[in-house]
């Protein structure tokens, strides 16, 4: 890595950092800068039996915290560590602002906390399809002989990696749009964002403002810009991003690839940017088949992926054997099980409109299991655009109704099965009545395009409850 890449190597002792919220990332952003010697005084708006006993830990360890007050500026605060849940608007920020005090994240902060010949970063961001492409990155990596983790809001934190024991040669970093709002000096090796959705606009204000954090993760690229050619925003971004010279726009399609893109000839993964004379040769990456599940939008986030890892010199085949080794977290478009000629696939973190439109174009005929919290979206484009592959629907959760309406106004023909509960069996009810409506050669797909919380924890429970019920229906004929 170039020194360009490495920050000057603040002095901590002594001074005054408040740290924005408890939690997985504000603890051991709190731990690390008492540890540098910073006076840490760690504020949070909470103050319940959890971040009571959380402020104990922290209080015999010499740290001061504030619980039940995020709001104040704590008394001559030089900076701000927030964690990326605090929205920009807190009146925390807006007293930072007028006191003239900065504010950063915690991936801020680890990239201000490397080394001297610290490991560059490969970085990835985008409305849906992060992890698993940088999950996907890291094997290929790993395939290429590198030292390598993934890290960001996946697997190790980024403050682990930085400051740990461990060394790596590159990281693969999964970083959020909240994340880079407050990383204003973050500067990668190479960076992609795979595509852009409404999402998180309650936290960011607007579709504008949300698109500019993204867009935060080129500047200061230095060899490659990976954007999604189908999605004409991301490149956009780049164009307005200030690289370093020499820096390219990389794009990937599912298409055939023009000179400077990788693409889909045939079955084939290829390369026609990190070539020799790309405007007549193309290299092969992989087959389709290497990716698993060879959905779509996974051969987007393999292409991806591939990029960036090419972008850091990784060969060929090293491409191949990363793709191959490659498994998908679970609740990822998962086969469950066949069960009378009928595939059950869970893709319960398809939690927006963007995820659940991508998941249902790669199948066909569906019954869907769609619902939840809804989050301010909206139906119809995500019906219109699959209502020629629905066989039916089965709604459940609190917001049901908002995608019933929109089945009504674009998919009139289609049954739908509308489960007024939200008890521990309605998922076990609704994966029977798909099965009702299923044939064989379906597909049985839960991508709820809504968050889980109104019926379970998460969208793991959610997922593990569907698959429940589906192997219940496998081994009983009933679910």
């Amino acid at each position: 890595m170039g020194s360009r890449e490495v920050t000057e190597q603040l002095d901590w002792n002594g001074k005054k950092v408040t740290v924005a919220g408890l939690g997985v990332s504000g603890i051991p952003a709190a731990r690390v800068l008492h540890g540098l010697g910073a006076l840490v005084t760690v504020v949070n708006d909470g103050d319940d039996e959890r971040s009571r006993a959380q402020a104990a830990d922290l209080e015999a360890e010499g740290i001061t915290v504030r619980l039940g007050d995020g709001a104040t500026l704590p008394s001559g605060t030089e900076l701000i560590v927030t964690t990326p849940g605090w929205r920009p608007d807190k009146p925390l920020f807006t007293a930072a602002a007028e006191a003239g005090v900065e504010v950063w994240g915690d991936v801020e902060l680890a990239w201000r906390l490397r080394g001297p010949g610290a490991a560059p970063w490969l970085a990835v961001t985008g409305t849906n399809g992060k992890t698993t492409t940088v999950r996907m990155l890291a094997s290929i990596l790993e395939a290429a002989g590198l030292r390598t983790a993934a890290v960001g809001n996946i697997g190790v934190s980024l403050l682990d990696a930085v400051l740990g024991d461990e060394t790596y040669d590159v990281l693969a970093v999964e970083l959020s749009s909240y994340q880079l709002h407050w990383a204003p000096s973050v500067r990668v090796h190479s960076a992609a964002v795979l595509n852009l959705a409404p999402d998180h606009l309650d936290w960011h204000g607007s579709m504008e403002a949300y698109a500019a954090d993204k867009g935060r993760i080129y500047e200061g690229n230095q060899i490659a810009c990976v954007y999604n050619v189908a999605d004409k925003v991301t490149e956009d971004l780049v164009r307005e991003a200030d690289v370093e010279e020499g820096c390219r726009a990389i794009g990937f399609t599912l298409g055939t690839p023009g000179p400077s893109q990788l693409g889909v000839v045939e079955g084939i993964l290829v390369d026609r940017a990190f070539v020799e004379n790309r405007q007549k040769n193309a290299q092969e990456l992989a087959e389709v088949a290497d990716v698993q599940p060879p959905a779509p939008h996974n051969i987007a986030n393999a292409l991806a992926a591939a990029a960036l890892a090419r972008a850091f010199g990784v060969d060929a085949k090293a491409v191949r054997d990363g793709l191959k080794a490659f498994r998908p977290d679970p609740h990822r478009i998962e086969l469950v099980e066949e069960v009378e000629g009928v595939t059950y696939v869970d893709d319960s973190k398809a939690t927006n409109t963007h995820a659940a439109e991508a998941s249902l174009a790669a199948y066909d005929p569906i019954v869907w299991i769609a619902g939840g919290l809804a989050k301010g979206a909206a139906f119809d484009e995500l019906v219109q655009k699959s209502a020629k592959r629905l066989r039916g629907a089965v709604l459940i959760g609190a917001d049901r109704a908002l995608i019933r309406e929109a089945l009504a106004r674009h998919a009139p023909e289609v049954p739908v099965v509308d489960l007024d509960r939200t008890d521990t069996g309605a998922m076990s009810e609704a994966v029977r009545e798909a099965a009702r409506l299923a044939r064989p050669g379906d597909t049985v797909l839960l991508a709820p395009a809504c968050a889980s919380m109104d019926m379970f924890t998460n969208y793991n429970k959610r997922g593990e409850a569907f698959a429940d019920a589906v192997r219940a229906l496998a081994a009983t004929g009933d679910a």
